[in-house]
Formats: structure tokens, sequence, C-alpha cells
């Protein structure tokens, strides 16, 4: 049975304090109990309280996700407003502390603290989830072997956290290292069948590593609840339109994966240290910098292997509808990602709190349909 390569997706954002610019915990009857009565379970709260998390539903195709995303952005940003708040969405806050921000009081994230202490208290980071629906799982543990290889460029387009505590890190993304820290994190291994993934699940939840296989924090994973395969290396990025590419490269990544694998085809599999390196040059260096070419051996510029990256995928496209939303990349790969563009403003002002209200500004634009898309490029 053909994949419906159906799409969700999930946007964590951070709550700021408009006189401060830094974090502020929101009171739940501020934004999620209200969220809750105009959004039901499409708005959740996270482990710090100065984070939301909104999920759209089960969207057909590219254009579904893209007007529910929408709607969601518009729906928080306002109930954000109306409580003395605004909205950011960018993967680590650029001088923000972790250690003043309050942890929600819910059981799950008590657990998760009491478990992993520190680690857990330090994890103030914010990421873009997708789903794709792969309804087979024998599918979708091959669907994910294969999709390993182009994490490490789905990431560079992504990459949103240069600062950590007031201070440029000198990566791109630097929220991987933070949740580098946690365990079972980054690409995972290969699977060689769906049954072999159970059992190293239920290796894991019989010596009691895991309760569930929702504490399996990869790159990509089989969803435990859902026929989906998640994307989650991504980085949140500012601009609506970025998450919406971001979105149909994924699924058009995992449609044009099927049909190679449908017609016994195949992509190469790769090692996971081998994948590992381009990741590290991915958070690294962003558009910047180079990926390894494995079948050429050799190393190219980013911006170069995504041109290619979008040329593979090139004839699912159309019969996903997305070759509009997907023409958003080439705009990215002009303009920079988030970091590029975080490190431009403030190397051009020296003012964190100026690179905030950047954030904020991107964070709310593009979200009509008639709205000019006015992005900086960055030199």
């Amino acid at each position: 049975m053909k994949p419906t390569f159906s799409i969700g997706i999930e946007e964590e954002y951070q709550t700021i304090d408009p006189q401060t610019r830094d974090l502020r915990s929101h009171i739940h009857a501020e934004i999620l109990e209200k969220g809750k009565l105009i959004l039901q379970e499409k708005v959740k709260a996270e482990m710090h309280q100065s984070v939301v998390e909104v999920g759209t539903g089960v969207c057909k195709n590219i254009k579904e996700a893209k007007a529910e995303v929408k709607e969601l952005r518009r729906h928080i940003i306002g109930l954000a407003r109306e409580n003395g708040l605004r909205l950011a969405s960018v993967a680590t806050h650029p001088f923000s502390d972790w250690r003043t921000q309050e942890i929600n009081p819910d059981e799950r994230y008590k657990n998760i603290v009491e478990d992993m202490q520190l680690v857990a208290r330090a994890n103030l980071i914010f990421g873009l989830h997708v789903h794709v629906g792969i309804e087979d799982r024998e599918t979708a543990i091959h669907m994910m072997n294969h999709a390993r290889y182009f994490l490490p460029h789905l990431l560079a387009l992504s990459t949103n956290s240069p600062f950590w505590l007031g201070m440029d890190t000198g990566l791109k993304s630097y929220r991987c290292k933070v949740f580098d820290k946690f365990p079972r994190t980054n690409i995972p291994d290969y699977f060689p069948s769906w049954g072999e993934y159970e059992n190293f699940i239920k290796l894991l939840i019989k010596t009691n590593c895991i309760d569930n296989a929702k504490k399996i924090w990869w790159d990509i994973r089989p969803h435990p609840f859902f026929n989906t395969i998640e994307f989650r290396v991504c980085d949140i990025p500012m601009r609506v339109e970025e998450t919406i590419a971001i979105t149909a490269l994924i699924q058009a990544t995992v449609a044009k994966l099927y049909k190679l694998h449908a017609s016994n085809q195949g992509f190469r599999l790769y090692r996971r240290a081998l994948l590992m390196e381009n990741k590290w040059r991915a958070s690294r260096y962003g558009l910047d910098g180079k990926l390894i070419d494995f079948g050429k051996q050799t190393e190219v510029p980013a911006r170069d292997l995504i041109l290619e990256y979008l040329d593979f995928v090139d004839d699912v496209v159309d019969e996903l509808d997305s070759r509009e939303e997907l023409e958003y990349i080439h705009t990215m790969l002009e303009r920079g990602s988030g970091a590029d563009r975080q490190l431009k403003v403030y190397r051009e002002t020296g003012d964190f709190k100026k690179v905030v209200d950047y954030i904020i500004e991107e964070t709310e634009a593009g979200l009509e349909e008639t709205e000019p898309a006015s992005v900086m490029k960055v030199g």
C-alpha cells in the first residue's frame, strides 16, 4: 500500500517579556488554557514554562499544512499579546539563562528532571518536528534508514541558534549541542527490519532504560503512536515560510525515497559515524560550510549540495503539489538561515535586545497571504 505522505507540523515558541526581551514564564491560564479553548489539543505546554508548543492536525498536503501553521501562529501571537508577552520563533534565546526559568510542575516533566537532573534543566531549546504519514511500519523503518542521509542538509537550512547565555557560540546551531547531552539523541543506527527495531525498544523497556518509545529522541524516528516518521533534527526557523519550505522538502524526500524503494532501487546507506561528520559541519557552519558527498568522497559547499538535493526530489514535487512552497528554499539559500540573519543584526548593533526584536518581527511576518516578504538579505 502506497503511503499517504500526510503532514503534521509541531513548532516550539518562546514567550518573551517585551520590556526586558528575556524569556518569561507564562501562567497556564494566560496562554495555554485560553489556547485550548480555541485550538483544543493543538497547543500544549513543554518542560520549561517559557515554551509553548503548537501542532497541526493531520494535513493531506502542504497547502493544508501551510494554512494551519499560519492560523496557529496568528492565534498564539494574539494570545501572547493579550497577556503582555511576545512570541519568538528561535531555537535558543540569545541571552536568557536557563537557571532562572521555571519548570512545568506536570508529573511527566518532574520525572524527566528527576531522571536527568541538570541535563534536563538546561535543555532550554526550541525545535521544529515534522511528521510524514507512512502507514506500513516495515516501510517506515526503511524510509527512516534512507532519510538519515539528508538530516544534516535539513539542519544546515534550519540553523537558528548561534547564541547561548549572551555569547556568540561560533556555531550556527548550538541547540544541537545542548540536546546532545540527553541520552538517545542524534542520528540513529540503521535497522534491518521493523522487527529488529521493536526488539530494540523492548530491550530498553525491559531493562528500565525507558518506559515507552517516546523517550527515543533521535533526529528521526518512527513515531511510537502515530503511523508516521518524525523528523526532529531542525532548529525552529523564524519565518513561517521557512517552516513550510523545510516541511515540503521533508515530505518530498520521503516520497522520492519511497518511489526508489517501490521500484527496488533504494538509496545507498551510510554508516552513522559518517553521517555524524556531516551533522557536525551543519551545526558548526550552517549554509556557509561544506558537507561531504560520500559517494564522490569529496567536500562540497552546503548550498551546492542543497541545490543537488532539490534536483533529486524534483520528479515527485508536482505530484505532491508543493513546487511553490519548495521554491522558498532558494530564497533561504540567498538570504541565509535564521542564524546568519541573527548574527548580522548582532554584528551591526552589538545589542542582543535588538536581535530579539528582529526575531519577534520575523516570527510575526508572512502570516497573511497578501503580506510582502520583506526579509533581510545577508551580505
